[in-house]
């Protein structure tokens, strides 16, 4: 009897696992049920007049015939190049492959966001918390300081100064907000923070505008560090704010997207486009960083769907179901003669060229691993990156076709300065020369070598004459001394 007993021990353990298939099932079906689907709204308002073309963001300046090769003016100051944050660079002249390995620096760390770009220098924030300075010119590291533990944002420069969001202060499980000087590094001011942020800050007219995991939205004054106002959100605030008309977006966790007067924080709409469905499953939420354009607002969500919303009012304008995690940013313009596209990648392995009016997809490459990280359009190519294989790829941008690929990188490859490529290895950071153009081994050109050297003999020959003029002071002084004591 006892041995029948132990043998039907096993018969709970049997009940207990059919419980938890069939709520497995269940929860997959209403999952799968409330997934949200494709949605488009042809009325939907849509400005056809690409804003890149018509303003000077896209413009890329020319070398200087004299001087220093990197003395050119332009700035890449924030993730996403512009306020928009479209992450599109037009070229005079396009990128072809072979790119050349022109320098490279090894940061023993992930480089997950792409560093910036101010005058002869580019900023580059690793996950470990090390902010780095490096020459674009020669790959030099011209100093590095260690901010914090953990970061996982782009910095911001501007007005020789660059600022940086911390995931995790020294000691800390909150964040921190830095500014220092890009001279020396010298930290200029800096904040706790009640919460971990690791959105990438956005400078417009002497304010920086970031957002931290707690639901907050900072808004700071750039050269004192003095707090202008705060929000909050329903959800956390993981990507970077968008700017335009006037406008901040950004999404949270949480499903909503919000849109805010920058001059104050007012909120002036916001929407729940990716709140769940019964029972709050098959929800999702935004981590990646909108972009605004075309009078649209697009973003991707953690359940599979891309979104376009109207930047006025919030409507939702299209909706596009990858059937996997969006966690990328997109990249939004018109390139080479193309139609008006949204360039972004899926966990499911897949980048997709949408059309932005619609939604429709323009071309799609299955490129086998995951992508999280964003896309950057330089020229016509749109660069992208997978973390699973450690790949990155360089594909037409209005084709889809690959034009270049490398085993390198993990989340977000590139930016450029219309000569060069600066891109994110894993963990070392590159500057590439495309076909036939070698920027880091351009000599200096005669003439600026001679004017340095005859300015550098006038200096010398005032010096001189300074000095000699201090010695007959001295010596006038001298000879009254004397005859005072006569």
């Amino acid at each position: 009897m006892a041995e029948g007993r132990r043998g039907r021990r096993w018969l709970p353990w049997v009940g207990l696992a059919a419980v938890l298939l069939v709520a497995v099932v269940v929860a997959g079906i209403l999952i799968l049920g409330h997934r949200q689907g494709d949605v488009s709204n042809p009325g939907a308002a849509f400005r056809a007049t690409d804003t890149q073309a018509t303003t000077t963001r896209g413009a890329v300046p020319k070398p200087p015939k004299l001087g220093h090769p990197a003395d050119d003016g332009f700035k890449w100051p924030i993730f996403g190049y512009d306020l928009a944050r479209t992450r599109v660079l037009h070229l005079p002249r396009p990128f072809r492959p072979p790119f050349r390995v022109a320098w490279r620096v090894h940061t023993r760390q992930l480089l997950e966001f792409n560093p910036v770009l101010c005058q002869r220098s580019v900023f580059l924030l690793g996950d470990s918390g090390d902010l780095y300075k490096i020459s674009r010119w020669a790959g030099r590291v011209v100093w590095r300081r260690r901010l914090g533990d953990l970061a996982a944002s782009s910095p911001a420069c501007s007005a020789g100064r660059v600022f940086s969001v911390l995931l995790r202060a020294h000691g800390s499980s909150s964040g921190r907000i830095v500014a220092l000087d890009t001279t020396y590094g010298h930290v200029l001011w800096s904040h706790p923070l009640p919460a971990r942020a690791e959105s990438s800050p956005l400078l417009f007219h002497g304010h920086l505008y970031f957002g931290a995991e707690d639901g907050s939205v900072y808004a700071f004054d750039t050269r004192t560090g003095r707090l202008i106002w705060k929000f909050h959100a329903s959800g956390a605030v993981k990507g970077s704010l968008a700017l335009a008309d006037g406008k901040l977006y950004f999404g949270t966790y949480g499903g909503s997207v919000y849109a805010l007067r920058r001059t104050d924080g007012h909120e002036l709409w916001r929407q729940n486009v990716a709140g769940g469905g019964a029972f709050g499953v098959g929800g999702g939420n935004f981590y990646g960083t909108p972009a605004v354009e075309y009078g649209r607002v697009y973003i991707g969500a953690t359940n599979g769907a891309i979104y376009s919303l109207d930047a006025d009012t919030g409507h939702l304008a299209w909706r596009h179901q990858t059937g996997a995690y969006v966690y990328a940013s997109a990249a939004v313009g018109a390139v080479g003669g193309g139609k008006p596209t949204v360039w972004i990648g899926s966990y499911n392995g897949t980048f997709y060229g949408l059309d932005a009016r619609s939604g429709a997809v323009r071309w799609q490459r299955h490129l086998g691993g995951r992508i999280s990280g964003s896309a950057t359009v330089l020229g016509d190519l749109v660069f992208v990156s997978s973390f699973s294989l450690r790949r990155s790829w360089a594909l037409g941008a209005n084709t889809g076709r690959v034009v270049w690929h490398t085993p390198h990188g993990a989340f977000t490859p590139a930016i450029s300065d219309g000569r060069r490529i600066y891109f994110n290895g894993y963990s070392t950071f590159y500057g590439l020369d495309p076909k036939g153009r070698h920027f880091a081994n351009r000599p200096v050109p005669v003439k600026s070598v001679r004017v340095r050297h005859n300015r550098a003999k006038r200096r010398a020959a005032l010096r001189k004459r300074r000095a000699a003029a201090r010695r007959r002071a001295h010596a006038r002084a001298r000879a009254r001394h004397h005859a005072k004591k006569r």
